[in-house]
């Protein structure tokens, strides 16, 4: 198969994921103790009645820019349960502040609200470095 079509479906296939990704995306919210606009942040600032819409489970079309969002967020969360098995610990390390050059002793959850998706990439590549991976 072609490399570009491979790619697309790639693309489609996480496409057809992004209901179950929103699904574990609210249930990270809650672990990590979001609130809204934190969360909205996290995906890229969608406007309030779109992100409602979402949170309800009212899932239409995505854009690339928000399911790379949630597969780094998915993977961020997933590092930090194998990295600290304890759920609060893990769940509480988003919060904690750092002293890794990266962080410069904010938290993680400081770095991520930036609103730009190459924080989430930093922080997820971070933390699959620390996983050794």
């Amino acid at each position: 198969m072609p490399a570009v079509q491979q790619r697309i479906d790639d693309f489609e296939a996480a496409r057809a994921a992004v209901p179950a990704a929103f699904r574990a995306f609210f249930r990270i919210v809650e672990a990590w103790k979001l609130d809204n606009a934190q969360a909205r942040t996290l995906l890229g600032g969608p406007p309030p009645s779109t992100f409602y819409k979402w949170k309800a489970g009212e899932v239409g079309t995505v854009g690339r820019d928000v399911i790379e969002r949630l597969s780094y967020l998915l993977g961020i969360y997933k590092s930090l349960q194998l990295l600290l098995p304890d759920p609060e610990a893990a769940d509480g390390w988003v919060r904690r502040p750092n002293q890794a050059p990266l962080f410069g002793g904010r938290s993680a959850l400081d770095r991520m609200l930036s609103g730009n998706v190459a924080d989430l990439y930093r922080v997820r590549e971070y933390l699959d470095a620390e996983r050794g991976g």
